[in-house]
């Protein structure tokens, strides 16, 4: 199968593979599900299931100083929680890339998604981040491939927002 039938899941877990990421921490999300799965299936990553999205900042950074390479995945509504940590990242310039499923976009039928859905760009911006986004099927793998490149190359931190487009509305 060529590399643009795959599923644009699948584009991204191979970007991780590619870039040798050995731990994946996440919040139970179903955007993120299918690269949920493949990491618990992975016995060449540790997956950690966090009880907060900030843990995972903490997680990140002890998996870089401790020489691995880390990705953390997490749903828009949980960028907020992390503000205060993602200073730790830009102080101490661990190579950092978070993979946010948006919510509070397209079709969404819950207004309580629209406040930090409208503003996680901007936040993750404030915070020193680059941030990517990806809003078609075909540059998910691409472009997670280009943010773990820059985050480890520069020691800096990428945040991949992928639009509620692409990851398909939810229905209550």
């Amino acid at each position: 199968m060529a590399d643009d039938d795959r599923d644009w899941r699948d584009q991204i877990f191979t970007a991780l593979k590619d870039a040798d990421i050995s731990l994946v921490g996440y919040v139970p999300d179903a955007g993120h599900a299918k690269l949920i799965e493949a990491s618990i299936a992975d016995n060449d990553i540790d997956d950690v299931a966090l009880t907060t999205e900030e843990e995972g900042v903490a997680l990140a950074t002890g998996a870089w100083l401790g020489g691995k390479k880390s990705v953390l995945l997490m749903q828009s509504s949980g960028v907020g929680n992390c503000i205060n940590m993602l200073s730790l990242r830009e102080t101490a310039r661990i190579p950092m890339v978070i993979i946010v499923t948006m919510r509070g976009e397209y079709a969404e039928f819950n207004p309580w998604q629209i406040p930090m859905g409208s503003k996680t760009q901007a936040a993750f911006e404030l915070c020193g981040f680059k941030v990517e986004r990806v809003d078609r099927a075909e540059d998910a793998g691409p472009t997670v491939a280009a943010a773990l490149s820059f985050a480890y190359h520069s020691d800096t931190g990428v945040a991949v927002l992928l639009s509620q487009k692409l990851i398909g509305a939810k229905t209550w």
